[in-house]
């Protein structure tokens, strides 16, 4: 169908990307394979993905648990990454942050603590949270 053939709009899945847009709020956990980009607002946990991007005009209330995560908006909860965090001037981040690599741009606000600890002690960590729930 030509439903955006002439608009310039292409929705590409291959990289299995997912959008929470600007006007989007999502309460609950919230389970990405791939790669996620939060520009709405979060009321819950942020599980499995890859790369998780919170655009300047995100918000997230909830822990974060990826690969690597890059913060623009801000994030009050813990975030855990097996490779790394980077919070971006102007962000704000409230909570702890774990990974092998964290870095805090000169302008980020950061109130918490961090734990610098290589990939595999990072990933049994995850899965040791995961079991006490359980």
């Amino acid at each position: 169908m030509g439903l955006f053939k002439n608009t310039g709009i292409s929705f590409e899945s291959k990289n299995g990307d997912t959008v929470v847009g600007n006007e989007a709020y999502f309460q609950g956990t919230l389970t990405a394979k791939g790669s996620l980009k939060i520009d709405g607002r979060i009321d819950g946990s942020l599980v499995d993905a890859k790369i998780v991007t919170i655009g300047k005009t995100g918000k997230i209330k909830g822990d974060i648990s990826c690969e690597v995560c890059c913060v623009c908006g801000e994030v009050k909860g813990n975030i855990t990454a097996l490779d790394h965090i980077e919070a971006m001037s102007g962000s704000r981040v409230e909570g702890d942050l774990r990974a092998p690599k964290i870095i805090i741009e000169d302008g980020a606000v950061f109130n918490g603590n961090c734990r610098m600890e290589n990939s595999s002690d990072v990933r049994r960590a995850k899965n040791e949270k995961i079991e006490a729930k359980a």
